[in-house]
Protein backbone atom coordinates (compact mmCIF):
# COMPACT_ATOMS: atom_id res chain seq x y z
CA UNK A 1 0.00 0.00 0.00
CA UNK A 2 1.43 3.15 -1.10
CA UNK A 3 -1.49 5.95 -0.30
CA UNK A 4 0.25 9.36 0.42
CA UNK A 5 -1.08 10.25 4.50
CA UNK A 6 -3.90 12.41 5.04
CA UNK A 7 -4.33 14.99 6.86
CA UNK A 8 -4.55 13.86 10.18
CA UNK A 9 -1.94 10.98 9.76
CA UNK A 10 0.82 14.14 8.70
CA UNK A 11 -0.01 16.32 12.07
CA UNK A 12 0.31 12.68 14.09
CA UNK A 13 3.75 12.55 12.00
CA UNK A 14 4.71 16.28 12.59
CA UNK A 15 3.47 15.76 16.33
CA UNK A 16 5.69 12.60 16.58
CA UNK A 17 9.17 14.75 16.21
CA UNK A 18 7.97 16.92 19.89
CA UNK A 19 10.30 15.60 22.30
CA UNK A 20 9.20 15.20 26.28
CA UNK A 21 9.23 18.15 28.07
CA UNK A 22 8.09 20.03 25.28
CA UNK A 23 4.68 21.41 23.63
CA UNK A 24 3.75 22.86 20.38
CA UNK A 25 0.50 24.12 19.55
CA UNK A 26 -2.18 23.39 17.19
CA UNK A 27 -1.27 26.50 14.98
CA UNK A 28 2.53 25.51 15.11
CA UNK A 29 1.42 22.03 13.14
CA UNK A 30 -0.62 24.14 10.67
CA UNK A 31 2.02 26.50 9.59
CA UNK A 32 4.14 23.18 9.47
CA UNK A 33 1.89 21.68 7.24
CA UNK A 34 1.43 25.26 5.27
CA UNK A 35 -2.17 26.02 6.26
CA UNK A 36 -3.83 28.13 8.56
CA UNK A 37 -6.67 25.27 9.79
CA UNK A 38 -5.35 25.10 13.26
CA UNK A 39 -9.14 24.02 14.25
CA UNK A 40 -8.23 20.96 11.79
CA UNK A 41 -5.39 19.98 13.80
CA UNK A 42 -7.96 20.22 16.66
CA UNK A 43 -10.02 18.01 15.24
CA UNK A 44 -6.90 15.60 14.39
CA UNK A 45 -5.53 15.41 18.09
CA UNK A 46 -9.32 15.00 19.13
CA UNK A 47 -9.77 11.52 16.67
CA UNK A 48 -6.27 10.30 17.76
CA UNK A 49 -7.04 7.02 18.63
CA UNK A 50 -3.35 5.53 19.68
CA UNK A 51 -2.71 8.15 22.70
CA UNK A 52 -0.27 6.00 24.18
CA UNK A 53 2.27 6.48 21.07
CA UNK A 54 0.95 9.62 19.22
CA UNK A 55 1.26 12.32 22.12
CA UNK A 56 -1.25 15.01 21.64
CA UNK A 57 -1.23 15.91 25.21
CA UNK A 58 1.92 17.95 23.60
CA UNK A 59 -0.28 20.05 21.74
CA UNK A 60 -1.63 23.27 23.72
CA UNK A 61 -3.25 26.29 22.33
CA UNK A 62 -1.58 29.39 21.34
CA UNK A 63 -2.12 31.79 24.69
CA UNK A 64 -0.46 28.46 27.15
CA UNK A 65 -3.78 27.02 27.79
CA UNK A 66 -3.27 23.43 28.14
CA UNK A 67 -7.06 22.81 26.31
CA UNK A 68 -9.04 19.45 25.96
CA UNK A 69 -7.65 16.22 25.59
CA UNK A 70 -9.65 12.52 25.37
CA UNK A 71 -8.64 11.45 29.02
CA UNK A 72 -9.43 15.31 30.18
CA UNK A 73 -7.26 18.34 30.80
CA UNK A 74 -6.71 17.31 34.11
CA UNK A 75 -4.79 14.22 32.81
CA UNK A 76 -2.99 16.17 29.98
CA UNK A 77 -1.69 18.92 32.62
CA UNK A 78 -0.38 15.49 35.17
CA UNK A 79 0.95 13.66 31.90
CA UNK A 80 2.89 17.14 30.78
CA UNK A 81 3.78 17.97 34.50
CA UNK A 82 5.28 14.38 34.29
CA UNK A 83 7.70 15.40 31.53
CA UNK A 84 8.71 18.54 33.17
CA UNK A 85 6.59 21.23 31.85
CA UNK A 86 5.23 23.88 34.35
CA UNK A 87 1.74 24.10 34.19
CA UNK A 88 -0.61 25.92 36.49
CA UNK A 89 -4.17 26.37 36.59
CA UNK A 90 -4.79 24.85 33.27
CA UNK A 91 -2.01 26.63 31.71
CA UNK A 92 1.48 25.81 30.54
CA UNK A 93 3.90 28.82 32.27
CA UNK A 94 6.40 30.43 30.40
CA UNK A 95 5.47 28.78 26.78
CA UNK A 96 8.32 30.03 25.26
CA UNK A 97 10.52 28.14 27.26
CA UNK A 98 8.60 24.93 26.45
CA UNK A 99 7.56 25.46 22.65
CA UNK A 100 8.77 22.61 20.17
CA UNK A 101 8.55 24.55 16.91
CA UNK A 102 9.17 23.48 13.34
CA UNK A 103 10.76 25.72 11.41
CA UNK A 104 13.22 28.78 12.16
Amino acid sequence: MNSKPGFNEKCYQLLMLVPAGKVTTYSEIAGALNTRAWRAVGSAMAKNKNLFNIPCHRVVRSDGNIGQYALGANKKAELLMEEGVDVTNGRVQDLEKFIHRFSG
